[in-house]
């Protein structure tokens, strides 16, 4: 990666877990480098979803690398997703048709209810989850899947942890970062897993009117339909891993949401 960018550049890992960004340093100079990163980082960049893009570059092996200015500035705290800087990103990035438009072109086919149960029910099988809650979830998903049909797909970021939300020191520019699991779906999965995860209920009304929509009974139904649905695949994800005391506290999670 030095040889790369040249003399006097020092390279060093900036953690994650691909393992494919790093830190790149010249005197005062400093970029975050990413190989193979979003095909679409372009239009976050342009949107002033992530930090600015400054050039991408293939090399001779048919990697691509990204840079991009480096931001100092501080991950989210738990308690700050209730700000309504948050909501109004999140807006942002849903109602974004460039970003729509972008994804779509590059073959990504929205993420259905049908095909989302269609992949748990495989999941739990491979993984022999035969326990009764979640059997339990997994029929709920069944009979419950006729309250998300049918509703209009944009880019979800599918990832809304805390910590992938950046705000800038010097801006006070907030950014959502680590696009790599995007897909189009439905807006309810990204609202729902931010809401039950940092945001009281009773706070709810209120951070959805930052956002620039009403809570209504459809809007309730799906958010619970994908979260049940995530933590079902939480769960999966954890047993695989061989990690049943994680496994087993989003087990807990998932009695109280049924």
């Amino acid at each position: 990666m030095e040889m790369f960018l040249g003399d006097g550049w020092e390279v060093q890992p900036a953690g994650g877990a691909t393992g494919e960004a790093y830190v790149a340093r010249h005197g005062d100079q400093q970029v975050f480098l990413k190989r193979n990163s979003s095909p679409f980082l372009a239009v976050l960049s342009a949107e002033g979803i992530v930090p600015k893009l400054l050039w991408t570059k293939r090399l001779e092996n048919g990697d691509v690398i990204t840079a991009q200015r480096w931001v100092k500035g501080q991950e989210l705290k738990a308690h700050q997703m209730k700000d309504s800087q948050v909501a109004s990103l999140l807006s942002t990035i849903h109602g974004s048709s460039e970003l729509l438009d972008m994804f779509k072109r590059i073959g990504n086919e929205p993420l259905i209810p049908e095909v989302m149960l269609e992949n748990l029910h495989i999941q739990t099988e491979l993984a022999g989850l035969t326990t009764k809650i979640i059997k339990a979830g997994m029929e709920f998903l069944g009979q419950e899947i006729h309250k998300v049909k049918d509703f209009p797909s944009v880019v979800c970021h599918c990832d809304i942890n805390h910590n992938n939300w950046i705000i800038d020191d010097a801006t006070d520019n907030l950014y959502l970062i680590d696009w790599d699991g995007a897909m189009v779906a439905d807006p309810a999965l990204d609202i729902g897993l931010l809401l039950y995860s940092y945001i009281a209920e009773q706070d709810w009304a209120e951070w959805l009117d930052h956002y620039g929509i009403t809570l209504d009974r459809s809007l309730r139904d799906r958010m619970h339909w994908y979260v049940v649905a995530q933590t079902i695949t939480l769960i999966t994800w954890h047993y695989e891993r061989g990690q049943p005391e994680e496994a087993a506290k989003f087990q807990d999670y998932l009695i109280t949401l049924l």
